[in-house]
């Protein structure tokens, strides 16, 4: 059998190999890219497209049940918040939990923000170490789950916008010293609940589109907080959440209209 002469290799030619040259210049794109991003001169996620890596649109993992009617919200106020709130999408890149202060000793000798928030959501007056800088029992109502639990250990201190999810919606453009201010937010009681550690570790960095207390009573005041928090910390929404919320809070709107007695 003739030996084939000339021409390409019987596995196809080859490509050629990336020269040094060739690979600084794609490094530079990519650092340009990069820093378009973060200046804003690009739309969010456009490094993220260029290695595949677009976010996915992950279903709700729980069919949003039937809003129970909750007459205590002021619900024109809240609509009012959430019509305020800016839509844009997320960006998540470059979010580091240390770069969040929390746990602070703030305003007090040696109580954390974490033991002061467990003292303000005792629902008897929360025990206290010998040296008064620490809790050691207390009776916490979760309102995620309806559960009770009387050790600290037993409970978390949720951010009910997380942070990951606050860097996300415009915390990543904040200071240090903004970012430890709302890690530690005792001015507000929306900001900052005491929930069982197992809600909180389930919720994660999640938003509502993702997931909702298993509670159903508490679902729609969970909601009027979430919007509360994000629009008096001036936060955005991605589109998704936006419609999550704007849905929820219509349900509940027309459930608690619609549970008021007849005059």
């Amino acid at each position: 059998m003739a030996r084939r002469r000339g021409g390409a290799p019987r596995g196809g030619r080859r490509g050629r190999p990336l020269t040094l040259g060739g690979l600084v210049a794609v490094l530079l794109v990519l650092a340009a890219v990069y820093a378009a991003e973060r200046f804003h001169l690009v739309p969010p996620g456009t490094l993220d497209s260029i290695f595949g890596e677009e976010k996915a649109q992950r279903p709700n993992p729980r069919p949003i049940p039937r809003p129970v009617p909750d007459a205590s919200i002021d619900y024109a106020a809240v609509t009012a918040q959430l019509d305020r709130i800016r839509v844009e999408e997320e960006r998540r890149r470059g979010y580091v939990r240390e770069e969040w202060p929390h746990w602070l000793t703030i305003d007090s000798k040696c109580l954390n923000t974490r033991e002061q928030v467990l003292i303000r959501d005792s629902a008897k007056p929360a025990t206290l170490s010998a040296n008064g800088c620490s809790v050691l029992s207390g009776v916490w109502n979760d309102p995620y789950t309806g559960e009770t639990f009387t050790e600290p250990k037993q409970v978390d201190i949720d951010h009910r916008v997380p942070l990951e999810e606050t860097y996300a919606s415009g915390g990543y453009d904040w200071p240090r010293e903004k970012r430890a201010a709302y890690a530690n937010d005792l001015s507000d009681p929306l900001t900052l609940v005491t929930v069982s550690a197992a809600a909180n570790r389930a919720k994660g960095s999640k938003g509502p589109e993702d997931w909702l207390p298993p509670r159903d009573a508490y679902i729609c005041a969970y909601v009027a907080g979430w919007i509360a928090v994000k629009a008096r910390w001036e936060l955005t929404m991605d589109e998704r959440e936006r419609v999550t919320v704007g849905n929820i809070l219509s349900d509940c709107r027309r459930t608690a209209v619609g549970a008021r007695p007849a005059r």
